[in-house]
């Protein structure tokens, strides 16, 4: 890994995404190095010839977050690196941001694939609106394994339980869903007694890791290469319609609280038309 401290001049940033309105990235790159990570298109915008999940750059900032911009406002840790990445144990920059937010009257959302968070669990207990996602797809640590570095499957399911436990809400993150791999009732049935809400999404496939998806999914799992070049060389859109209307029927029948972000980018087109 390549590692590096910068000097930046906001940790907050505005956001596109449809569910926040703000977000901070304490990190460039991380050392998680999902396969499918759509992130990896940071690197037009910095410095980095690395490969993606080589490099870590570890932001400093001396400008205090301003409260008075985030009052009534949804923040979001974090949407192009994981806040509790292995680095954070060591700099405690995202540690040190959510000691400044806890007094914020604002909405507080982190996304983490790492049982790191446990660390600071006396500090999230302490916030007025907080929601912790853990990302999940699948069961099986090998798959798991073959597309990350994070945290096991077990360790994230665990860290889900510890949270609920705490009084903090939960969110199984079910993201990306691979067609036909991804098994979204097993996860539920293995996961429901401490989880508040799931989120569900679907995989993207853009950019060179398009290439790379695809020929994994040849050579491991070659029963379903023809739904995937269907998917992602044609444009088919039917197996997603489908598995959609099963999730919802699923969680509707089980009074099951989710929200399916199926087709992200459509719901980003969504809000920036909102605010024209």
């Amino acid at each position: 890994m390549k590692e590096q401290i910068i000097e930046v001049r906001d940790y907050v940033t505005k956001s596109n995404l449809p569910a926040s309105d703000f977000v901070i990235n304490p990190y460039v790159g991380c050392p998680h190095g999902c396969k499918y990570c759509y992130a990896c298109f940071m690197k037009r915008f910095t410095k980095h010839d690395e490969e993606w999940g080589t490099f870590i750059d570890i932001k400093q900032c001396s400008k205090p977050i301003s409260k008075r911009r985030l009052n009534g406002k949804t923040v979001f840790l974090s949407s192009v690196t994981d806040c509790y990445n292995r680095y954070e144990e060591t700099y405690c920059v995202t540690q040190n941001i959510l000691r400044q937010l806890v007094s914020v009257d604002c909405t507080v959302n982190i996304s983490t694939k790492s049982s790191l968070i446990l660390r600071d669990i006396d500090l999230l207990k302490q916030f007025q609106d907080l929601t912790v996602s853990l990302s999940i797809n699948t069961l099986d640590e090998s798959f798991k394994n073959d597309m990350d570095d994070a945290s096991s499957i077990i360790d994230r399911l665990n860290t889900l339980k510890v949270l609920h436990e705490n009084g903090i809400y939960t969110v199984l993150f079910m993201s990306p869903i691979f067609p036909m791999i991804t098994d979204f009732r097993e996860i539920i049935e293995r996961s429901y007694l401490f989880v508040d809400e799931y989120w569900f999404e679907n995989l993207n496939l853009r950019g060179n890791y398009k290439e790379k998806i695809l020929g994994y999914i040849k050579s491991k799992y070659p029963q379903y290469a023809d739904l995937y070049q269907q998917i992602y060389l044609h444009g088919k859109r039917e197996y997603w319609d489908k598995l959609a209307m099963e999730i919802e029927q699923y969680c509707n029948k089980h009074l099951i609280k989710h929200t399916n972000f199926f087709y992200h980018e459509e719901l980003i087109e969504q809000k920036k038309s909102k605010k024209k």
